[in-house]
């Protein structure tokens, strides 16, 4: 795969997809993947607004994304967008929502190719944590926790609370 920067993370590498302007995805490298600096402007900026997340979670990304999915898969990005860092929303309440059902929002969950900008990692089930990036174990669901805790703490503390 193609990546126009590979970005360390608290949590690992990400590999940054990108066109001259627009992201197209987001991937999880594996942590042993060798850092890779921005090959144009708007991987940089790309780079810079997660940065910049990984500061301060409340931070609101402002870049073009270039999405391709089904209406549905659209619909569902657009609602997890809608969610407030430090919250979360389970999968069947969204469901409600847009008229589905919780496993066709589990499964646009799963083909989010943006995580973190489109934060899917704020998509849980009513019984825990539910899946991430179509797996419901191993490193994808240590992620999911990490930036759920990341969030939260963050979040709580930003507002002069404690956990």
């Amino acid at each position: 795969m193609n990546y126009q920067a590979k970005l360390p993370t608290p949590f690992g590498m990400l590999g940054i997809r990108c066109e001259a302007d627009a992201l197209t995805g987001i991937d999880f490298l594996e942590p042993s993947a060798t850092p890779l600096p921005p090959s144009q402007a708007f991987a940089r900026e790309v780079c810079e607004q997660l940065q910049a997340y990984f500061i301060d979670p409340i931070f609101h990304f402002n870049l073009s994304l270039k999405l391709n999915g089904t209406a549905h898969q659209t619909k569902v990005w657009q609602a997890i967008s809608a969610i407030p860092s430090g919250q979360t929303r389970n999968y069947g309440d969204l469901a409600t929502l847009l008229g589905s059902s919780p496993r066709a929002v589990g499964q646009a969950c799963g083909a989010n190719p943006i995580p973190i900008v489109i934060p899917c990692h704020r998509v849980v089930s009513k019984s825990g944590i539910g899946g991430f990036i179509h797996q419901r174990g191993g490193d994808a669901l240590d992620i999911k926790c990490w930036l759920l805790a990341y969030e939260n703490n963050q979040t709580k503390e930003s507002v002069g609370l404690r956990s």
